[in-house]
């Protein structure tokens, strides 16, 4: 797996916000963003790194840059009553214990576990709470490594903040490698593991290879697949060309697909930018290389690629580098929503546009999909029966597996950004699934 270009930004330099002031770019920005910076950044994380900085961001557009948005904070993050109580703090002189108990009093209103994750997806094993864990589908599995659980940036639409704000009690995360050994064997459903985050390519290789052989070596006949979430490839494709254990993380990779497993990279590319630069066109290569596939994913979100252009160039992009559009997401309701989200129906817009100017070969995403509390959920379209306009969806996941590729009709609304603003169709008092949902 030779190398094909010169890394530019190959030594990792990580800015946070008590070095974001050291980045040379940032005297482009005058006192009041900087200012907004350091505010936001009480309450929403932020972290950044030198490939993002010098590589992915273009300066002569800032603020206004969609990669800039999507990792450094900005005043519209925050509510004018959530910002103005902050920076209340900050001016007054307060303590940092002070600062820290406002800021988390503003995000325990900012919905910081959407869709029941803490709630309704963590299993159990001999009345042992997995808290690192998740298991919402039959067949899928999440995993959070505990050394896994940062990443090389933090995006600002990020529905997982809460693992990088310092709460514990917000977290997931786990060690125990045998338990999640154990819960795999036991439940003969799963198929399908994925490692998530944080990133769990923010490890090393030697820790990372740890899961991966205790996992080989369980001999798991019903587990089929490996998935990986990451967002590496987007802002550190150094992880899998010139970092010090690059090579050993590709060795990692080839030896799941020598047993036989599927290996899918889950990769979330938010903006074309992403894909542009030699390195990452380079990483891509080298996964590919191993046998594993790389599979594309990212929500719909104002301020950043809520355009069909942007998503079909995307789209493109990913498949003449050889990786699979998979999923076009609606911005889940948590965090900095309000800033990014997109109305749906405007979410279906943009996808039948995009979907409409490319080829059969990158049509394999699905979308606009919400992931909600019952489950994935896709719009389908607007239709029009009796002289009144409808919307279409459908269940792509169900937390019963039997609401799987059932359409369900909604009230036409084109305010509503989730599924919690819809109203049934027909004049339905619930939809088909509410009743069976009290039960989970």
């Amino acid at each position: 797996m030779p190398l094909t270009q010169t890394a530019k930004s190959s030594t990792y330099q990580s800015y946070a916000l008590h070095n974001f002031k050291g980045i040379p770019q940032i005297s482009k920005l005058n006192d009041e963003q900087r200012r907004d910076i350091e505010i936001v950044s009480q309450v929403l994380p932020f972290k950044s790194n030198n490939y993002v900085v010098d590589e992915l961001i273009n300066w002569n557009r800032v603020p206004d840059d969609p990669i800039f948005t999507l990792t450094f904070p900005r005043r519209e993050m925050l509510t004018d009553t959530h910002y103005a109580l902050m920076k209340q703090a900050m001016d007054t002189g307060r303590s940092k214990d002070e600062i820290k108990k406002v800021a988390n009093s503003i995000r325990k209103e900012l919905n910081p576990h959407p869709a029941g994750q803490l709630e309704h997806n963590v299993p159990m094993i001999e009345e042992h709470k997995l808290t690192g864990m998740q298991h919402k589908y039959r067949e899928t599995v999440l995993f959070f490594p505990s050394q896994g659980q940062t990443c090389h940036a933090y995006c600002s639409f990020c529905f997982r903040w809460p693992q990088f704000v310092g709460m514990d009690e917000w977290k997931f995360a786990m060690r125990e490698t045998e338990l999640l050994i154990k819960y795999l064997q036991t439940h003969k459903e799963v198929t399908d593991l994925l490692f998530t985050g944080g990133d769990p390519m923010i490890m090393k290789n030697k820790i990372f290879a740890n899961y991966i052989d205790a996992i080989l070596e369980a001999d798991i006949p019903h587990l089929q697949t490996i998935r990986i979430g990451t967002k590496a490839l987007g802002y550190w494709p150094y992880k899998f060309i010139t970092d010090d254990d690059a090579d050993d993380t590709l060795r990692t990779f080839e030896k799941i697909v020598r047993h036989g497993k599927n290996l899918a990279i889950m990769a979330h590319f938010n903006h074309p930018v992403e894909l542009s630069t030699e390195a990452v066109k380079t990483a891509i290569k080298r996964i590919l290389q191993t046998g594993a596939q790389i599979r594309t994913q990212s929500p719909v979100m104002k301020n950043i690629n809520a355009h069909p252009d942007i998503w079909a160039a995307m789209w493109r992009q990913q498949v003449n580098l050889n990786c699979i559009p998979y999923y076009m997401f609606v911005a889940r309701d948590t965090g900095a929503q309000h800033y990014f989200k997109v109305p749906l129906v405007e979410a279906w817009e943009i996808f039948r546009k995009a979907y409409q100017q490319v080829s059969g070969v990158c049509r394999t995403v699905r979308g606009p999909s919400m992931s909600a509390m019952p489950g994935k959920i896709q719009i389908l379209g607007i239709s029009e029966t009796g002289g009144k306009k409808i919307m279409t969806l459908r269940f792509l996941q169900g937390r019963n597996p039997d609401w799987a590729a059932r359409p369900f009709f909604a009230e036409f609304d084109d305010k509503a950004a989730w599924l919690n603003d819809l109203k049934p169709a027909f004049g339905e008092e619930q939809f088909f699934f509410e009743e069976e949902l009290k039960t989970f």
